[in-house]
């Protein structure tokens, strides 16, 4: 656990060190890679988180999907670990505890099997999809029994190694921008 810890705080400080303008940058070539990939093109329905300053600013994401006709969806989380998706609302959000955003109570979950790709967010990765998010282990018991196409979209200064726990789910592919050493 110290060593997560260690290695979220390090990845962190790098992340939050990055210049406006060459993260802004590599927010935008990151976006468009991801929607370029077969998965995001066959998607009808697709599911992001959003963003704290510090990651790829999803409200990129967010205004493709729905310009390219796409259903968005975004995680509203529970205490215990659970989280489900609802559809994004830009007019039903509110703040939750960690800071982020998050749909307000009583939004209608989506069906694990009705989302084509999950944008999954995290701190630390590993080339073989192996991540560290922020601790609360959301994406991973919600990623275990999902089938569908997970992308991670990161900058080069979150290529971490370490040791993923044996509850870890791996996302299937890992876009990184490499401007951002």
């Amino acid at each position: 656990m110290e060593m997560k810890a260690s290695i979220r705080k390090s990845v962190l400080k790098k992340m939050r060190g990055l210049e406006s303008e060459t993260k802004r940058r590599a927010d935008q070539a990151l976006i468009q890679r991801l929607r370029s990939l077969s998965a995001y093109q066959e998607a009808s329905v697709i599911a992001t988180y959003l963003s704290f300053p510090h990651e790829v600013n999803t409200s990129i994401l967010i205004a493709a999907v729905q310009a390219d006709g796409k259903q968005v969806v975004i995680p509203k989380t529970y205490p215990k670990g659970r989280m489900e998706f609802v559809a994004y609302d830009s007019q039903k959000l509110k703040q939750t505890s960690f800071g982020l955003l998050e749909p307000e109570d009583g939004s209608q979950a989506i069906d694990k099997s009705e989302i084509d790709l999950i944008h999954v967010p995290g701190v630390a990765f590993q080339k073989d999809g192996y991540r560290l998010g922020y601790g609360g282990g959301y994406y991973d018991r919600y990623l275990a029994d999902y089938d569908g196409a997970t992308v991670s979209t990161i900058y080069a200064c979150q290529e971490v190694d370490f040791t993923p726990a044996p509850h870890d789910v791996p996302v299937k592919e890992v876009l990184v921008d490499e401007s951002t050493i």
